[in-house]
């Protein structure tokens, strides 16, 4: 297989596997073509390379930027935006973990937290019930928050880090 074949299926690719992660296919593939790119790329070379207009390239840009996944690039005497991708991987998957924490996890444990305080008698079996399920999945939404800080700080803590790059 030619690289520009294996370019080609990697950023398609990754494109189908974006729509599994909750991503836009258009999005996924703006940043797999970075990903594989050796040099920041314009958005005119991106709506070139990926055949796809202006406004949708200038839209999945910002929302990559706002993810903290690709950064703009500034080049001397040239006047238009560059963009590029973090290539490392482990720092591309710690951003979306940390993302998608903040975006999804966090917002949901503060509503079950909320959803603990009804106004019902506790005695009540279907209030009882109902609080049982709620804390239950606040537990677990609370466990699963404390993974993911670990896996966040792991960058930060030399030992930590040192251990999961053994598995990297």
């Amino acid at each position: 297989m030619k690289l520009t074949e294996a370019k080609e299926q990697f950023i398609n690719s990754w494109g189908a596997f974006g729509t599994q992660w909750g991503i836009n296919r258009t999005m996924a593939q703006i940043h797999a073509l970075l990903l594989v790119s050796t040099q920041p790329l314009t958005q005119d070379d991106i709506m070139e390379y990926l055949n796809i207009s202006r406004g949708n390239v200038n839209m999945n840009i910002r929302g990559l930027v706002d993810w903290g996944l690709v950064e703009r690039v500034i080049i001397s005497g040239e006047r238009k935006d560059h963009f590029a991708a973090e290539k490392d991987i482990w720092k591309v998957a710690t951003q979306i973990i940390k993302e998608r924490k903040k975006r999804e996890l966090d917002p949901m444990i503060k509503l079950l937290g909320q959803l603990e305080n009804i106004d019902a008698d506790k005695k009540d079996k279907e209030a009882k019930q109902f609080l049982e399920v709620i804390s239950g999945i606040k537990r677990t939404g609370n466990q699963a928050d404390k993974i993911l800080d670990l896996m966040i700080k792991a960058e930060e803590n030399w030992f930590t880090s040192s251990i999961l790059k053994m598995f990297k």
